[in-house]
Order: structure tokens, then sequence, then C-alpha cells
């Protein structure tokens, strides 16, 4: 019998803690296989494979045909590599000072550059600015989701949707800005 024959992951889906252990075990060596053939041995190998088991064990009860397991699998993998790539797995583990500027914001000398940065900002919703701030401060996005009691997916698309919104915001007082310099040279 195959350890991913759709009888277990349907035992696994009802509750049965052995089916769900012997599938987790049984798709491990092939996580482990496909990220290290990818990330070349990387240190967070180990991680990668732990969090895509996590996504495993947190979807299967979500998945709708029993048959597909391992390519339910193999795809919760591709998205931790994906989030790979994307830079999630440096190290972030800094302590927060509130007192101190966050690497790569504005300093004291910088007024007007924080005044337009604060006047961007209150263009977006409360909700948007809290998930900035948690992303600021270095939580994750699934620890956000948690927190806001939403989605991983509703997260990274708040970030998409303000990202985009404060460069709108800013480009325009940057435009604005040009002009009257340049009204104000012209004198």
């Amino acid at each position: 019998m195959s350890p991913f024959d759709p009888h277990t992951v349907s035992l696994a889906q009802a509750g049965d803690e052995e089916a769900r252990e012997r599938l987790l075990a049984s798709v491990t060596p092939i996580l482990r296989a496909f990220f290290r053939g990818r990330t070349g041995g990387a240190p967070e190998t180990d991680d990668l494979v732990q969090n895509a088991l996590l996504r495993v064990h947190r979807g299967l009860e979500s998945l709708q045909r029993a048959d597909r397991f391992k390519a339910f699998a193999m795809k919760a993998a591709l998205f931790e590599l994906q989030d790979y790539y994307r830079g999630r797995y440096t190290a972030r583990e800094s302590l927060f000072d509130p007192d101190l500027p966050t690497p790569g914001s504005v300093g004291p000398d910088d007024v007007d550059l924080r005044v337009d940065l604060e006047r961007a900002m209150e263009t977006l919703t409360e909700h948007a600015r809290a998930i900035l701030e948690m992303r600021e401060m270095g939580y994750p996005y699934t620890e956000i989701a948690e927190a806001l009691d939403t989605t991983e997916a509703a997260v990274k698309m708040q970030v998409k949707r303000a990202f985009e919104r404060l460069r709108t915001a800013l480009t325009g007082a940057a435009v604005l800005l040009a002009a009257l310099l340049g009204a104000a040279s012209g004198l």
C-alpha cells in the first residue's frame, strides 16, 4: 500500500493522528530532497521542510481530492521555496527600540521627508497601517494574519495595496514640490 493512498489521506483528514503522522513522515524525505536540490543544501533546508510540513498539516482538511496528496504537499513546498527566494528566511531577530529609527527610516535631519511620509500614511486605513507597522517590526506574514484574525494572502494583498497607495501619494507630493520649487526659482 502506498504511503499516500487516498484511504490514509481520508483517515488523516478525519482526525486519525496515526494516519496524519504516517503521511507527514512519508512526505518529509521527498520535501527534503526537493529543497536540497534547489537551495544547494543551504542551512535553512530544515526550516523549509518544517514550514512546508506545517502548511500541509494546516491545509490537509481542505484538500478535496485525497488522491492528490503528494501534489498538494509539493505545492506547499513550492510556496515555501518562493518565500525563501523572496528573502523571508533572512535573519531578522533584532531588538526593536521605539526610541531609535528603524533601518531605512528617515533621520532627524529629514523632517520634510518624515512629514510627507506621515501625510501619505494618513491615506491608509487603520488596518493597513497596523499591518505595515507589524512588518516594519519584523513580524512574518503568518503571525500578522493570526494577530489580525485574517489570512496570510489577505495580509500580503493589504501590504501590496498599501505600498501602491503610498507610492501614489508620495509621487504626487514630489511632483507638487518640484513644481513649487520650479516656480520659486523662476521668480
